[in-house]
């Protein structure tokens, strides 16, 4: 068996246009239909949104690879990097850090060309340590060795894929960010779909390949836009159908150059992100509404701090000890900031009494379900 980078005319890859021209008309349609909705909310509900989108992309690309990082701190990396109020929430890790230095650049700085260099700084971000789990990897430069993707158990593994030989990854990637960088007539959403296989493909670096293939994607899709703001998460669809996609991948790396059928997963899969883009939108609007219907209450800053926290989601029920641990303030605070957003009917108690008590937002100041779009969209 021959991988695809092993075939005479690698990397000549060809498709069949007619096959994916409608869901390209689709997809295009969808990202221009979307964008033009967002530009009507305002710039407040806009960068919520893309909060909201970016915190949920850096999240899913790494549970993708099997990798879960702390929300909050991602929420809170963001927030501050995008100039927004991050309120009390935790200082992230130099691990979280890393990667979402690398999503912003990617969709920040778009229009910059993709180099060698370029792709270093993201490796050496996503790898502060030099190390991925205890196995020391050369962080920040092409890999010196051979390269499987396996899985299974000790003594039982499987081998997916075996990248190409470590000799050759100059030409492979000078090759690669040649055709990247240079204009052409193709279109960047096709671009981003054969980017992506394409970088996967050569598997450059020791680790953290999949990640910097997504990054590459963005960066694509972001060209495909002429925009810095991404509203939808094409890692967090992916994360939905991860079997799907790595079943697609491997059959695509041990065929041939024709990559129709990868080509119309991405599409496919890019298609049901956008939709998917509904239900981050319907919680951005809900948070406004959430605060409209409640403009006429006296909050304190460590209230309104608290009850963002809350509808950005916490893990496990809301209590005095996690209010006051949150909120950095003493149990005897954190009681009286609770018990009047009771009185005010902001929050409702719990049936359970005693330390047991915990709290949540009262029905009749949850938002509208209601989607933020028409149901055509």
């Amino acid at each position: 068996m021959l991988y695809i980078y092993q075939q005479s005319d690698w990397p000549a890859f060809r498709w069949k246009a007619s096959a994916l021209a409608d869901i390209l008309a689709r997809v295009r349609h969808r990202q221009g239909k979307l964008l033009g909705h967002l530009e009507a909310l305002g710039f407040p509900l806009r960068q919520e949104a893309l909060l909201e989108t970016l915190s949920s992309d850096v999240l899913k690309t790494s549970e993708i690879e099997g990798e879960r990082l702390n929300a909050e701190q991602v929420r809170s990396s963001l927030a501050r990097k995008l100039g927004m109020e991050a309120g009390a929430l935790k200082a992230a890790d130099r691990n979280v850090e890393g990667i979402v230095e690398m999503t912003l650049d990617a969709t920040r700085n778009y229009r910059q060309p993709l180099t060698g260099a370029r792709l270093f700084s993201w490796h050496a971000a996503l790898f502060p340590t030099g190390y991925s789990g205890l196995k020391k990897i050369r962080a920040g430069a092409w890999r010196e060795g051979p390269m499987e993707v396996v899985s299974g158990a000790m003594g039982k593994e499987r081998i997916h894929y075996e990248a190409p030989p470590a000799a050759t990854l100059d030409a492979e990637m000078h090759a690669f960010l040649a055709w990247f960088n240079t204009e052409g007539d193709q279109d960047w959403v096709m671009r981003a779909a054969l980017a992506h296989l394409w970088f996967v493909t050569i598997h450059p670096f020791d680790d953290g390949n999949g990640r910097i293939a997504r990054a590459v994607a963005d960066l694509a899709l972001a060209r495909s836009e002429d925009s810095p703001r991404r509203f939808y998460s094409m890692s967090s669809q992916i994360r939905k159908e991860r079997s799907d996609y790595y079943d697609i991948l491997e059959a695509t790396q041990k065929g041939g150059l024709d990559v129709t059928p990868w080509m119309k997963w991405f599409l496919s899969c890019l298609e049901r992100a956008i939709g998917s883009a509904q239900v981050a939108l319907a919680k951005v609007l809900g948070k406004a509404r959430f605060w409209e219907s409640i403009a006429d209450v006296p909050l304190n800053p460590r209230q309104r701090k608290m009850l963002n926290r809350i509808l950005d989601g916490i893990e496990g029920p809301l209590t005095n000890a996690k209010w006051a641990k949150m909120a950095k303030c003493s149990a005897d605070t954190a009681l009286r900031d609770l018990q009047y957003l009771v009185e005010k009917r902001i929050l409702v108690r719990g049936e359970a009494g005693g330390r047991s008590s915990s709290y949540s937002i009262a029905a009749k100041t949850r938002w509208s379900s209601r989607p933020p779009f028409p149901s055509s969209y």
